[in-house]
């Protein structure tokens, strides 16, 4: 442990009169050998914020942030980042995740009980150079198992925020809660209501990335699958969850519509995640209000956005994933014209990479099959055949511009219109890519 301390931490903690104690992930991570490129400290001692804080700037450390009400400093060093916490006590309101009263102590046991998980209540003396482990935490961790530092009913009572904490934990390090655990996080599932939805969503996130954090295989899969048998996905998500249990037409699917889901995004590569998670959220609704999964996608499409806007995923992703949960279906047959589909290629050539792994992902999460789509082999091929004849597939690689329509004749209101026209006739071959061929075209078809 004492090779990953940076040296200014603990030159910190030898220049101290009280002990300093690195705990949380740093320890939990270091014991059960989970690795990761980037460390940020949580840091910890029966010092005040006041103490820490002249200690750390006289180290040498940029202070960014001191709450003295809750002995917190937040500090970094070359890129490192710390936080550092007082020992102390906490008095909880039900259901509220900022504690209603703190109560600084000495006592490092009084400290550990009130964290969440024994696996993040293991700390190390940075000086000493030795593990101190108040709540048999390091044979929690050893087991791959997560217990709770007190009782469960207390610490998810609590802080709703914990439930979304658990599964995430779960994810990336792969320790399965123990019975206890899953009992009190299912008892107080609807206290992740209280939370705010920016909180929600930045833990949610992680989940979706959990097998990027310390290379865990399908960590993402298993922890959606903890969202889901702990219960709170029916509050955070309760469009998802109302698939639990709906089938499916099994020629087509192994799967009920949530553990489909489930598994396209298992299937996902990190960047569509999120659109896989949402792909068919418009299924349950259709079921239950038409009796048929007909058109899934359209009313899909309007329920992801409800739903980002709710999580308050950032604007640029929201209309991302709507777009793609919009189209998902598009072809899935493959018996839609060449012509419509290039023409569609070239209508929506930002989302085009993005949407055929959603496809690939949907295909192989109906039998967990995981040859090439049927569409997307086409759609490739189509792709490919465009590329070699020369077709555009972008304003920029047509031949014409703006202003050059404009002189030649055609409305100014209409020219980008106009443009975008000729890039889809390229594309299906009734226009060379040509300056007069394009503008004696455009004047042809458009107003002067």
């Amino acid at each position: 442990m004492r090779n990953l301390l940076p040296l200014k931490l603990k030159n910190l903690a030898s220049s101290l009169s009280k002990p300093l104690y690195a705990v949380g992930g740093a320890c939990r991570n270091f014991i059960a050998e989970l690795k990761s490129s980037e460390i940020d400290w949580d840091i910890c001692g029966p010092l005040s914020a006041e103490e820490l804080c002249v200690a750390a700037e006289n180290a040498g450390f940029n202070i960014a942030a001191v709450y003295k009400n809750t002995g917190t400093v937040l500090m970094s060093d070359e890129g490192v980042h710390y936080e550092f916490t007082s020992f102390r006590t906490d008095r909880y309101v039900r259901g509220v995740h900022s504690p209603a009263e703190v109560f600084f102590t000495d006592d490092i046991a009084s400290d550990a009980r009130r964290r969440d998980f024994k696996c993040n209540a293991v700390y190390y003396d940075i000086a000493k150079e030795k593990f101190e482990d108040p709540l048999n935490g390091i044979d929690d961790i050893k087991n791959g198992r997560i217990s709770t530092a007190v009782s469960a009913d207390k610490v998810f009572g609590e802080d709703g925020l914990r439930l979304m904490r658990l599964c995430r934990i779960s994810a990336q390090t792969g320790f399965a809660p123990d019975e206890d655990c899953m009992n009190g996080a299912w008892k107080h599932a609807a206290l992740i209501s209280d939370i705010a939805a920016e909180r929600v969503w930045a833990e949610l996130s992680a989940i979706l990335n959990a097998d990027l954090k310390y290379g865990v295989k399908d960590a993402h899969y298993k922890g959606l699958k903890l969202l889901r048998d702990t219960g709170v996905m029916k509050y955070i998500l309760p469009e998802l969850a109302a698939g639990d249990g709906m089938r499916q037409r099994e020629d087509f699917h192994n799967y009920d519509v949530l553990e489909h889901t489930l598994r396209c995004v298992l299937y996902a590569p990190p960047e569509i995640r999120l659109a896989a998670l949402l792909h068919d959220i418009g299924k349950p609704f259709c079921k239950n209000n038409y009796g048929k999964f007909a058109r899934h996608e359209e009313e899909g499409a309007l329920i992801a956005e409800n739903v980002c806007r709710r999580l308050r995923v950032p604007l640029k992703t929201q209309k991302r994933v709507c777009e793609l949960v919009r189209w998902h279906m598009y072809d899935l047959s493959g018996v839609t014209s060449e012509n419509k589909v290039r023409k569609f290629i070239i209508r929506h050539r930002d989302i085009l990479d993005e949407l055929l792994l959603l496809k690939q992902a949907d295909f192989s999460a109906c039998k967990d099959d995981l040859s090439v789509a049927p569409c997307v082999e086409r759609w490739k091929k189509i792709y490919e055949q465009m590329q070699s004849e020369g077709v555009p597939v972008t304003l920029k690689q047509l031949n014409l511009r703006g202003d050059e329509l404009i002189a030649a004749g055609i409305c100014p209101a209409e020219t980008a219109k106009t443009l975008k026209m000729l890039l889809e006739e390229c594309a299906i071959g009734n226009v060379a890519n040509e300056r007069q061929k394009l503008i004696s075209y455009a004047l042809a078809r458009s107003c002067r």
